[in-house]
């Protein structure tokens, strides 16, 4: 097929178009480059520079690149930020896509790949979290997600364009040649790994009194060679549908920092903080109706291989991309 990665320079859609490429894809990347690298642009791919905001622009390319699917990465995804500055998430995430789904209905396009989040669901009445579970969101963050899938629906019923939503859980580990560097960096585990790398003093732990086993919060960690290979998959689906993907395991944030210890075989000091506005205290998937009607697996359901994948690119690119 041929499938334009919007946000392809970004840590997810960087794997996802190498998976593509792999599998014998044509693959342009359309990035503007504000949380994306052009050193994670793989060699085999069109890059195409641009923004989403940027009507006309969008429009050309699917004009002339005419691709046959479309992956959509492209947001702003702190949480914590979205808190501060809700009127940015908004905008790009819903504005901004709006311009993507009307470049591709004037050009004829039908077939959307979605990057959603499970951030759509707040704080769940029970784990693990499956898709009939109420849409409860408390930040911005996951309200623009939200907003934007309850949008492909009704651009489904009006304009027959068919997509696919992918619930992310949390989106870790790294392929061979792509990692995760964002410049802003929230995440847990490439947080820890910088402490082991030297590279920071200590890793910060937003709460340590949630109600939980240990007091940290517990999320569903799942590698992003599984993430990238499951919207694969979505390519071949023949309705649209929301699908959650996880692993349907957790990992508490101090088990997180042990199980880094254990394969950098370095100590890693952190240091308690409040909580962050807007963190659920557990999110754990379950990804069984993924598993049953597009037949994905996860590969990687083992804590320490994602972080041992994590750590290889780590010391393989101790400075990231370089840009």
């Amino acid at each position: 097929m041929k499938v334009l990665v919007i946000g392809g320079a970004g840590y997810i859609g960087s794997v996802c178009a190498e998976l593509l490429l792999n599998e014998g894809h044509s693959v342009g990347i359309f990035d503007n480059l504000t949380e994306g690298h052009r050193g994670a642009v793989d060699s085999r791919a069109e890059f195409i520079e641009g923004d989403l905001s940027e009507r006309d622009r969008i429009h050309a390319t699917l004009a002339r690149f005419q691709p046959e699917a479309i992956m959509h990465f492209a947001a702003n995804a702190l949480v914590g930020e979205s808190m501060e500055n809700p009127s940015k998430y908004f905008r790009n995430n819903i504005a901004n896509g709006l311009n993507l789904l009307d470049a591709m209905v004037e050009t004829g396009r039908r077939n959307l790949i979605f990057s959603s989040t499970c951030a759509i669901f707040g704080p769940p009445e029970r784990v693990p979290i499956d898709e009939s579970a109420i849409p409860r969101p408390i930040n911005p963050y996951g309200e623009s997600k939200l907003a934007f899938e309850k949008i492909l629906r009704w651009y489904d019923e009006i304009h027959g364009l068919r997509y696919i939503a992918l619930r992310y859980f949390n989106a870790a580990g790294a392929s061979e040649n792509f990692g995760e560097e964002h410049r802003v960096e929230t995440h847990l585990i490439p947080n820890v790994l910088k402490v082991a790398l030297g590279q920071k003093p200590h890793v910060e732990v937003y709460g340590t009194d949630y109600e939980t086993p240990d007091g940290t919060c517990i999320r569903d960690y799942i590698h992003i060679l599984d993430l990238a290979r499951a919207h694969i998959l979505a390519l071949e689906a023949r309705k649209s549908d929301c699908y959650n993907l996880g692993t349907g395991g957790g990992s508490s944030v101090r088990e997180v920092i042990d199980c880094c210890q254990k394969v950098t075989g370095q100590k890693i000091p952190f240091a308690a903080k409040p909580r962050r506005p807007g963190d659920p205290p557990r999110l754990i998937a379950s990804s069984e109706k993924i598993q049953k009607e597009l037949g994905w697996r996860p590969q990687f359901q083992n804590l320490e291989a994602i972080i041992s994948s994590a750590w290889k690119w780590h010391q393989k690119f101790p400075n990231g991309y370089g840009d």
